[in-house]
């Protein structure tokens, strides 16, 4: 246990207070014009103990919304209410990355009256949550202007989270959202230089990967990726190759680190052999985060195992503010409930 609480060297440019970290937890609670609020600078800080926060997925351009109230990082207004957020985590002594997002398919013209978007014009089956009255639509598929388009503006994100004053950014590639959307079969069925192989599947985001570390450079910069599709997606047998090539790519390039995608790590993948944590750990060599109902046992447990080098915690940090000190000295942790979605504690 007394791993967890050690400094961790994250690079030459950031370095952890301790192993853990603040999974990203979308709570829909900005504010008019989706900017951040007071009660959200407030809840961040609280937490600020925690070695790194991974901050709500933020929006990077009005067509990536897809739930209701989530903040944005492309107006003026939303970076000057993220400062408020950075500017309480930080004088607390806490490090935050801003979490990068465009949901892809799994938006809706009830957010931004505009097209969906996506890699191929394949919908996903269901309705919005929170919005149970709206069914996914049939998106058209990108145009190559439009992905070149998107890459610039998850880097302008980027900057404009930097400008925010966040540590860093963490590009979300995973959970079936738009980037994991063109690594995988089931919704990418592209036959140009964005489908149809492994290189060409990974292009999207590894441009979007170097877009930001241009921009920011890469050792501010983290990647979420599900290589075992569990959410929003179908696997495929074929997404293993797609993967293996996009992990030999990020070995040549420099990322604060790669958190796994996935709400329990004790799920398997044929695929994969074996679990997801397992499977990026022994693809890539930088450093790994897992994530999927950990304690902070079973977290050091496999920390010493090698099995990955740090642990993000989720709903036990919405429940429990205290959650660093109440581990340190044995106390019973609050249980979460779905009840307490509804307040910023």
């Amino acid at each position: 246990m007394n791993t967890l609480f050690q400094p961790y060297r994250l690079n030459d440019t950031i370095t952890l207070a301790n192993r853990f970290m603040m999974a990203p937890l979308t709570r829909c609670m900005a504010g008019p014009g989706l900017v951040p609020t007071e009660q959200m600078a407030a809840y961040y800080a609280r937490r600020a103990d925690i070695g790194l926060i991974i901050s709500e997925a933020v929006i990077i351009r009005p067509d990536g919304q897809g739930y209701p109230n989530t903040p944005g990082l492309f107006s003026e207004a939303q970076i000057e209410g993220w400062k408020k957020v950075t500017g309480a985590v930080h004088a607390k002594g806490g490090k935050i990355f801003a979490q990068l997002w465009h949901v892809g398919r799994l938006s809706h013209p009830f957010f931004h009256h505009g097209e969906v978007l996506a890699p191929s014009a394949v919908a996903h089956e269901g309705t919005v949550p929170r919005m149970r009255e709206l069914t996914y639509l049939v998106p058209r598929a990108l145009i190559l202007a439009e992905i070149a388009q998107l890459v610039q503006d998850y880097a302008q994100a980027a900057a404009n989270a930097i400008e925010a004053g966040f540590d860093g950014v963490e590009i979300h590639g995973a959970n079936g959202y738009l980037i994991d959307q063109f690594l995988h079969h089931s919704s990418n069925l592209r036959s140009d230089e964005y489908g149809g192989n492994p290189a060409n599947m990974s292009r999207f985001a590894l441009e979007v990967v170097d877009a930001i570390s241009a921009r920011i450079g890469g050792e501010r910069v983290g990647l979420r990726l599900s290589p075992g599709a569990y959410v929003h997606l179908a696997g495929s047998p074929e997404d293993r190759a797609v993967f293996d090539h996009l992990l030999a790519e990020l070995n040549q390039r420099t990322l604060a680190y790669i958190h796994l995608g996935i709400f329990d790590d004790s799920l398997t993948f044929d695929y994969l052999g074996g679990r997801a944590s397992d499977y990026l750990r022994s693809h890539y060599q930088g450093n790994l985060v897992g994530v999927g109902n950990y304690s902070a046992e079973t977290a050091a447990q496999a920390i010493k195992a090698e099995r990955f080098d740090l642990v993000a915690i989720g709903r036990p940090l919405i429940a429990n503010p205290d959650y660093l000190d109440k581990v340190k000295n044995g106390e019973a942790l609050v249980p979460y409930a779905e009840t307490m979605l509804a307040e910023l504690v």
